[in-house]
């Protein structure tokens, strides 16, 4: 929504580039006035159609064709460089048994689970009290993430990187979520 003053959590920012295009700035570094819209696929699809975001950039903009199928892109790439860099600081794992071990131990903060892995599987795992679940992720998506060809089932540990995956998710869930079909593993 654009016009409310507040903190940006589940907002993406825009900037308008040097030919009036808007331009996603999901690392919120570019430079120049930014305006913000909420990380749902009908709010940006209502930005895109009307003129939302020449209101925040009191300016007449465009918006590219597919513009937010490709913030959907960059959002899933963000969210799966994030749970890399994890990854390779020792607080993510993958697997089914390993998953399992860790919330067991009750150490998982962010339970994933592959969008096209099975009810029957995913359904044997739970989130545990103060966690978050996503299944916003395909398990080829996750296997990018965890560096292997598929993952159904990865965790994160808690660590300096758990918040900013949390709220990338989060985003990425708003372009995603139909809200059918979602696992009872971990339902939000």
């Amino acid at each position: 929504m654009i016009g409310v003053a507040g903190p940006s959590v589940g907002l993406i920012r825009f900037v308008t580039g040097p030919d009036g295009t808007v331009v996603p700035d999901l690392l919120e570094k570019l430079p120049g006035r930014g305006y913000y819209v909420t990380a749902n696929r009908a709010a940006l699809e209502k930005a895109v159609g009307g003129r939302i975001f020449s209101k925040g950039a009191k300016a007449q903009v465009t918006a590219p064709d597919g513009l937010v199928d490709e913030i959907e892109r960059q959002l899933a790439r963000r969210v799966t460089d994030l749970i890399a860099l994890a990854r390779k600081a020792g607080l993510a794992i993958a697997g089914f048994e390993k998953v399992r071990g860790a919330l067991a131990n009750d150490i998982v903060k962010v339970l994933f689970q592959a969008s096209d892995g099975s009810e029957r599987g995913k359904g044997k795992l739970w989130t545990p009290e103060g966690a978050r679940w996503f299944g916003i992720l395909s398990a080829d998506e996750l296997g990018m993430a965890f560096g292997r060809s598929r993952v159904i089932h990865g965790a994160i540990l808690a660590g300096g990187l758990t918040a900013r995956v949390v709220e990338e998710a989060a985003k990425l869930k708003g372009l995603r979520d139909t809200g059918i079909g979602a696992s009872g593993a971990g339902k939000e």
